[in-house]
């Protein structure tokens, strides 16, 4: 869970380099979607989704309807780009907040 600012500041900064590897599309938030961004959250902790124009939900409905069916934090909204975070089992973590 992100606690303070200071941390979604510093998970921000991580998903600046991060390529979009999972798009929404026109079917919108599907259960297909939401076990393909499971995975990817479960092997990467921090990733990034695009949501493409074909997709008729609003970005932000599609970012906060993902992060609460994956039970993860939503970092961030940018244009049609949302990032998503949750932290991995102890033995698995990858990424430490400050």
């Amino acid at each position: 869970m992100i606690k303070n600012s200071k941390q979604r500041a510093y998970l921000k900064s991580l998903a600046m380099d991060l390529d979009a590897i999972i798009r929404v599309g026109h079917e919108g938030v599907t259960p297909e979607f939401v076990s393909a961004v499971d995975e990817a959250l479960a092997s990467r902790e921090l990733i990034k989704i695009s949501v493409l124009k074909s997709c008729e939900d609003d970005v932000k409905s599609v970012a906060s309807t993902t992060a609460e069916r994956t039970r993860s934090d939503l970092v961030q909204v940018i244009g049609r780009k949302f990032v998503l975070y949750r932290e991995g089992k102890d033995e698995k973590k990858k990424i430490v907040l400050p």
